[in-house]
């Protein structure tokens, strides 16, 4: 007798969620999200104002995204996440309906039924969807860790230092500003 087969969902399957559900894809699977808490929407939109400050003062052509903001991580339709913040620099991954491929930098923000996943599960997916830089902010443990794929380095801070962005050479967050 066969050994019962876990089902294996699909981008379509997410957007045929009830409205108002949230939830992302990795490898097939259904993860649920629950509602974000003020402090992690505090949090969200100023790194969203200093990264958006910074790319306009300077120009440049990256665009910064605040989730909900799809990201179709492969060409598969098995993987659909939405990061707390996207960065894009290659606008030939943007369409209307958010980013195919890999954003250059993610920052996710923990809260505790994200924990797991923040840390582990989507650490690895991005990494090898080719993700440059990806923060993991922590408010709950005052802590700050940032992987740059780029340079194979990892570095931990907390809401006390001014953690500098890898993928330009001039910018810097400032998280003892944060108030919450």
């Amino acid at each position: 007798m066969p050994l019962p087969q876990e089902k294996i969902y699909t981008t379509e399957d997410i957007y045929n969620l009830p409205e108002g559900t949230r939830a992302e894809l990795i490898d097939g699977q259904i993860y649920y999200m629950a509602p974000p808490s003020r402090k992690h929407q505090s949090i969200a939109g100023k790194l969203l104002a200093a990264i958006s400050h910074y790319i306009e003062s300077k120009d440049g052509t990256c665009e910064p995204y605040i989730a909900p903001f799809a990201v179709f991580l492969n060409e598969n339709n098995k993987n659909y996440v939405e990061p707390d913040i996207s960065v894009i620099c290659d606008k030939n991954k943007l369409n209307d309906r958010g980013c195919t491929g890999a954003p250059d930098w993610i920052i996710e923000i923990v809260s505790p039924s994200s924990r797991r996943m923040d840390y582990y599960i989507k650490l690895f997916k991005y990494r090898a969807a080719g993700v440059r830089e990806y923060w993991i902010v922590d408010p709950d443990k005052n802590r700050i860790m940032v992987y740059n794929f780029d340079n194979e380095d990892t570095a931990d801070y907390t809401f006390s230092d001014i953690v500098k962005a890898g993928i330009y050479e001039d910018f810097s967050i400032d998280f003892s500003q944060f108030v919450f």
